[in-house]
């Protein structure tokens, strides 16, 4: 019976390199797979590509396998819902008019079954990180982005990745560091402040590459993980939520 809601987030298709790109999509598209016939959704949190922008008749090449089967799915009645993160912040209507296959930018409150859940990628929001909060201001500004539009393919993606991989060291968002703490971490900020009188059962993020799962009053703050190292995901049956790890059958 399909009644779960599946959650995955920061795949970053195109990194480190090509070869170990399409081994994590094969792997992705196995996941889906090995769920789909449980999935009433499949919600991607953000951070499927490391870089995505959609010039007016061109889209970055590669990882067809995993378009392919994320718009076969919506085809055939299992919801597919993205959501845009900080590395694919581009995402226009190509998802929508091509794939058929809704895009959430910003965040999204939901009621699932008996809870009531608030997802967001999880790039900007809580206390600090100021420079980052300006530079996203930069890359969705209209104005900022025709300019971009018109530099050719080749260059605005070399650029792009370029970009790319200087704010992954600056901002080390890929979770090395671990959990910094609660007094560090924005996103529990963000959760612990935010008003009670709403009553939001679940947060669910991505963007810090971290699995974790904390109970922060009657709010619980989950962030999914990766598929870089991790390979972990949220399963939530509309009354509770568990997160798992996907392990390849030897």
């Amino acid at each position: 019976m399909k009644n779960k809601l599946f959650f995955v987030s920061d795949i970053h298709l195109g990194v480190p390199d090509l070869k170990s790109s399409q081994k994590r999509e094969r792997m992705l598209i196995d996941w889906i797979e090995s769920i789909e016939h449980e999935a009433k959704e499949i919600i991607i949190l953000g951070d499927l590509f490391d870089f995505w922008f959609e010039y007016n008749t061109v889209v970055p090449k590669g990882f067809v396998r995993i378009l392919g089967k994320l718009a076969h799915l919506n085809d055939n009645g299992t919801k597919i819902t993205v959501f845009t993160g900080n590395h694919d912040i581009w995402m226009f209507d190509y998802f929508e008019k091509e794939l058929g296959i809704e895009v959430i930018r910003g965040h999204q409150i939901r009621q699932e079954g008996n809870k009531k859940l608030f997802l967001h990628h999880g790039d900007g929001l809580g206390p600090g990180d100021h420079s980052f909060k300006f530079m996203k201001k930069v890359f969705t500004n209209k104005f900022c982005q025709f300019l971009f539009n018109w530099l050719h393919p080749d260059l605005g993606i070399k650029l792009a990745l370029y970009s790319s991989h200087k704010s992954r060291e600056s901002h080390k968002d890929i979770g090395e560091d671990g959990y910094k703490g609660d007094d560090k971490e924005f996103l529990y900020q963000f959760v612990k402040d935010y008003p009670e009188e709403e009553k939001i059962d679940y947060f669910i993020f991505g963007h810090r590459h971290i699995l974790l799962e904390k109970q922060i009053g009657s709010k619980t703050y989950v962030n999914l993980g990766d598929w870089l190292s991790l390979f972990t995901y949220a399963e939530f049956d509309g009354q509770q939520l568990h997160l798992k790890e996907y392990k390849v059958n030897s």
